[in-house]
């Protein structure tokens, strides 16, 4: 006798607020409840736009925007500092349904660099702009704008100063890539990303990771999926992660969570750590992290919410 089919969810929303050395030895009990209200908030926000029928690059949107503005990930507010102390927002967003795509880096007023991204991709005839650019752009199009030390806290000053004074290396003091993201697939079955980054400690030279470049740390197709990647973007890039793993949903009928773990151990090969989440237009869903633990959560229609944070955790 045959197992019937599961139909497929009316709409899917999952997220994340970075991967990295995330273990339960390194957290205490005030962050760990901290992080999962904040992921369980950006679920909300993102699930009550889906729920009336709103659109996946709503829904991306809206989430991302509560975790830029939580401090204990490293997106707008509590964003890392650059080398020289200041704090330069990237981010990006991509509509499966057309293609359509955004992408800012750089950034320092716009209180979220998400909605800067999107303005973008509908209010310009760009896809990407940087800097002091982007900024002009940003104030022109009338977003929120904020003084600079918005964005600053007193634990990402000190995160500056121990990878100075140990000279600890290139990445993140902590070893934890506090990226934002969201995908999204909506009840018409369009599917969207979005990713949203302060960098990594001590970025020097005006460096921009893969959470920004699209097809490296975002990107979306209903012909195939949706992803938001968080990780050491250089090697993001280098293995385009969030195309590739598009390409094997799209030409090779890989399923969702096999395309996901299989790039990530490309990734892993090269040298590099982090996670990505997915989502395809039947609202499927996977998250892959070849690192101790992610920030994750999902919630489909109908269903409760879930959040994560460690690697052993369903």
């Amino acid at each position: 006798m045959s197992t019937p089919a599961t139909a497929a969810p009316q709409w899917t929303l999952v997220i994340h607020g970075g991967a990295g050395v995330i273990e339960r030895a390194r957290m205490t009990p005030e962050k760990d409840r901290e992080t999962r209200a904040a992921l369980e908030r950006a679920l909300a926000a993102g699930s009550a736009l889906l729920d009336k029928g709103g659109s996946a690059v709503d829904a991306v949107e809206a989430a991302v925007q509560v975790l830029e503005d939580d401090p204990n990930f490293n997106a707008g507010r509590g964003a890392v500092f650059t080398y020289e102390g200041t704090n330069e927002l990237d981010a990006a967003i991509m509509s499966g349904k057309d293609r359509a795509a955004g992408a800012v880096a750089g950034v320092t007023r716009t209180r979220h660099p998400v909605s800067l991204a999107r303005k973008v991709m509908e209010d310009s005839p760009h896809v990407f702009l940087a800097g002091k650019g982007a900024d002009t752009f940003s104030a022109e199009q009338k977003l929120e704008q904020v003084d600079p030390s918005w964005f600053a806290t007193p634990e990402r000053k000190r995160q500056l100063e121990e990878l100075k004074s140990k000279q600890v290396g290139w990445f993140d003091v902590d070893m934890k890539y506090g990226t934002v993201g969201a995908v999204a697939r909506d009840s018409d079955g369009h599917v969207a990303a979005a990713t949203s980054t302060g960098g990594i400690t001590g970025k020097r030279w005006g460096r921009i990771g893969d959470a920004p470049v699209i097809g490296a740390g975002t990107y979306a197709d209903d012909r195939a999926c949706a992803v938001s990647a968080t990780g050491s973007g250089e090697f993001f890039i280098r293995e385009g992660v969030a195309h590739e793993i598009c390409t094997r949903v799209r030409f090779a009928g890989e399923p969702l969570q096999k395309a996901a773990d299989t790039v990530m151990a490309e990734v892993k090969a090269l040298g590099g750590s982090g996670g990505v989440i997915v989502t395809g237009p039947k609202g499927d869903m996977a998250w892959s992290f070849n690192t101790p633990g992610m920030y994750r959560g999902v919630v489909t229609a109908g269903g409760k919410p879930k959040v994560a944070i460690y690697g052993d955790e369903d």
